[in-house]
């Protein structure tokens, strides 16, 4: 199981050039380039270790000659200093030294991230080891009718990244399979599931792992501004809620226009495999049951949940304003992820007999827990990085620095959101993590946009959408060995460049469509991104 994208694997090694490549020219040229830049870049784990390493040496050097930059904050702010300058903080001295060595443990266990996520994920564990996931993304994909297949399956790759393993593991070839059963081309199948799995990554209609992730990192840069700033889960949900359908219509779209027009009528004998053997598993008479009676249980906690939110004095609202702003079930989200993927779980698998006994629920739990042993060592060292950065003071200078420069060009309005998008796009070409990416950017551009007048919310939301229209084009993308692999059994001698060229239509129009709705839904609008957002930041 996997919270995020995942970090760079190793990919196999190019076949000998085909037709589709020869003809792709430079943008094959470029690809390459991308890969062997990404290639040259060390692990995530590594390079926060560098980072932190680097943080300590500049600090050092900056305090030495006294950098300072003028404090934007009124007077009597929380965090403001006396002479109204924010100064660089050294860590090369022994009072540095002091601080890293007695704060490395608090750094790691108080990272807001690393609890929210772990929790949320013994939930998805239950359902997704029960099988409840899987059977109810077989009964999506296949019940549906072959005029709404295209729709169908992109919806699904977007839903399904609340347990991205099931969507590149179990969606992706069944969709090739469903496409070539229906006389499709297979490749255009595979396209249409990678689109909504990768491409749609931050969109969905609930809460998953991601949103915790990237509002911890997101509170603790916003933090660095206005030490007060608490930024939850549920921040961005109205726009991805949204959005969810927006990248379905957008893939479905190009998939039917433009992806499977290209592609051509398919040849059975391009396949590396015997297609006759491919078999795809229906959901059974039991696996429909039980999905009926964890629908009656989502049914159930959805009416209990009502009664402790919408009444009036329900005891889940805010208790000193009686509103849902502030409240404790929007700060205690996380907690209903959990159930909500728990109890439809364990009573999927009471009925298919996958959780016979409160082992098989502690196993299904555990297995999730072990699957997070790199994500665990990459927040440790991401952990102290952002603790670094913050004491140094490093971040706010180059905020501030940065909010300084954009109001010297006049870049201050919604138009910074389209070079941020960008920026976000590109760098996820190299470092295809997302919450390795987030923590690395947000402590910069958070503080910076903050101080430009936006909203750590809206940052936010607009960086997912940059850090999701490249996954599809990055061959550092963990999974993108695993793509490339299923694809090669349609296509002999398919390669990276075939397979990027196929998907770069879905990156240029998801980037256009889904930024220009941005601008529509936040400028446009004026709608928040979330439950409690808000649009600007005033100090």
């Amino acid at each position: 199981m996997s919270t995020d994208k995942g970090e760079s694997l190793p990919l196999p090694n190019d076949p000998p050039s085909s037709p589709e490549q020869k003809q792709s020219g430079w943008f094959v040229n470029f690809l390459n380039v991308v890969e062997r830049l990404g290639n040259l870049l060390p692990h995530p784990i590594t390079l926060f270790a560098m980072f932190c390493a680097a943080v300590v040496v500049i600090s050092g050097v900056a305090g030495y000659f006294e950098l300072t930059v003028i404090d934007p904050r009124p007077e009597g702010a929380s965090g403001r200093s006396a002479d109204g300058l924010i100064h660089v903080v050294s860590l090369m001295n022994a009072e540095g030294l002091r601080m890293i060595v007695s704060n490395l443990v608090t750094n790691f266990t108080g990272f807001t991230p690393l609890g929210t996520v772990l929790v949320a994920l013994l939930g998805v564990g239950i359902a997704e080891r029960s099988g409840l996931l899987s059977a109810a993304m077989r009964l999506l994909v296949m019940g549906t009718s072959k005029r709404l297949v295209t729709l169908t399956i992109v919806f699904a790759g977007i839903v399904s990244n609340t347990a991205a393993e099931l969507g590149y593991v179990v969606l992706i070839p069944m969709a090739a399979m469903i496409f070539h059963s229906l006389g499709r081309h297979p490749l255009a199948g595979l396209a249409a599931a990678f689109a909504g799995v990768s491409g749609g990554y931050s969109a969905n209609l609930l809460l998953g792992t991601v949103d915790p992730l990237l509002s911890g990192i997101t509170e603790a840069a916003a933090q660095m501004i206005d030490p007060e700033y608490l930024v939850g889960p549920e921040v961005n949900w109205y726009f991805m809620f949204v959005s969810t359908f927006l990248i379905t219509f957008l893939g479905a779209l190009v998939t039917e226009k433009i992806v499977e027009p290209k592609l051509g009528k398919y040849d059975p004998s391009e396949a590396a495999t015997d297609l006759s053997e491919q078999k795809m598993d229906g959901v059974t008479d039991i696996e429909k049951k039980a999905l009926k009676a964890a629908g009656l249980a989502v049914l159930a906690m959805s009416v209990l949940l009502a009664l402790t939110i919408i009444p009036e004095g329900a005891p889940l609202r805010n208790p000193d304003t009686g509103l849902v702003a502030g409240s404790p079930f929007l700060k205690g989200i996380v907690a209903f992820i959990f159930i909500c993927f728990a109890i439809p779980g364990l009573v999927y698998g009471r009925v298919v007999g996958s959780m016979k006994r409160d082992v098989d629920v502690i196993n299904a739990m555990s297995h999730s827990m072990s699957s997070m042993g790199m994500y665990i060592v990459l927040v440790f060292f991401a952990s102290q990085f952002v603790a670094f950065f913050k004491w140094t003071n490093l971040g706010a200078v180059l905020a501030v620095s940065g909010a300084d420069a954009l109001n010297a060009i006049g870049l201050t309005g919604p138009l910074v959101f389209v070079l941020f998008i960008m920026m976000c796009g590109f760098i996820n070409l190299m470092l295809g993590s997302a919450s390795a990416q987030w923590a690395v950017t947000a402590p910069i551009f958070v503080p910076m946009l903050m101080l430009v007048g936006y909203a750590p919310e809206t940052i936010q939301a607009a960086y997912r959408i940059g850090d999701s229209v490249t996954n599809l084009i990055t061959p550092m993308m963990s999974y993108f060995g695993l793509i490339l692999a299923v694809a090669s059994q349609y296509k002999k001698n398919l390669g990276i460049g075939t397979l990027v060229a196929t998907m770069l239509p879905y990156s240029i129009v998801f980037f256009i469509g889904w930024t220009c709705f941005f601008f529509i839904w936040v400028f446009g609008f004026g709608l928040p991104v979330g439950p409690g957002a808000e649009t600007y930041y005033t100090p």
